[in-house]
């Protein structure tokens, strides 16, 4: 049986195998398996592939965005002086050392961002 062959076969059998109970898809899996010669774990896995069907793919909601841009720069600028922590070392380098950077000109930042920063 050539490929072409193959997957429209299992294009037939995947429909009735998505909606099938748990025999019922093991008996799906042996007849495609002793039909085609496949090996019935990689022919799980491609019946189980739903990309094919409509309604296969759930959108995922975006995530809001937490900082506007002069934060997340003002951010960088921070994480780039402490070479670069991890994100929980970082949020306690921001409550203890954005004014002492902003005293020393090394962080130019509006007040707001500041407090943005502060209460990260």
């Amino acid at each position: 049986m050539d490929r072409g062959s193959r997957d429209q076969y299992m294009q037939t059998l995947r429909e009735k195998y998505l909606k099938a109970d748990k025999e019922g898809k093991g008996a799906i899996l042996d007849e495609y398996c002793r039909n085609t010669g496949m090996d019935r774990i990689y022919v799980s896995r491609r019946f189980n592939y739903k990309a094919g069907l409509k309604d296969a793919r759930v959108q995922r909601k975006a995530r809001t965005q937490k900082y506007d841009g002069l934060v997340k720069v003002a951010l960088v600028v921070m994480w780039t002086i402490f070479d670069y922590p991890c994100g929980a070392r970082l949020a306690s380098i921001l409550k203890t050392e954005t004014e002492r950077m902003r005293t020393l000109k090394e962080l130019v930042c509006s007040d707001e961002v500041a407090q943005k920063l502060y209460h990260h």
